[in-house]
């Protein structure tokens, strides 16, 4: 399967372009900045579907896959996997295209879970 094949008809949670200032010391795009977006992706994708507030509570473990460089183009995939009672969660996967070109490579993915929160930080069902 090709990387268009793969990204055929999904739309991205987000769609961010990588700058200078989310770089590590050796100029590449810093890990954090990647999981902070792909956190952010999965949040608006668990505060859609709950309809409300929800929070991170676990994250699995992580490898990147390729580097991401200033100039390149993130896209972040969320799909729902699994819904509880209250949490939900949510698989991740960031692809990367550069500024001129129109291949796309995964460079990580993870998967998050939820908990639908009330107002006093309390956990809530999901209503179906």
């Amino acid at each position: 399967m090709t990387d268009k094949e793969i990204l055929a008809g999904r739309d991205p949670a987000i769609r961010v372009t990588c700058m200078p200032r989310d770089t590590n010391a050796y100029g590449d795009i810093f890990g954090g900045w990647l999981v902070s977006i792909m956190d952010n992706a999965a949040g608006l994708t668990a505060a859609r579907h709950s309809k409300g507030r929800a929070v991170t509570v676990a994250m699995d473990g992580m490898q990147f896959l390729q580097p991401v460089k200033v100039g390149c183009e993130v896209s972040v995939y969320t799909e729902i996997e699994k819904v509880g009672r209250t949490s939900m969660i949510i698989a991740v996967e960031a692809w990367r295209r550069e500024r001129h070109s129109e291949e796309a490579c995964k460079v990580t993915q993870a998967k998050f879970t939820f908990v639908a929160i009330d107002n006093e930080g309390r956990p809530r069902p999901i209503k179906a």
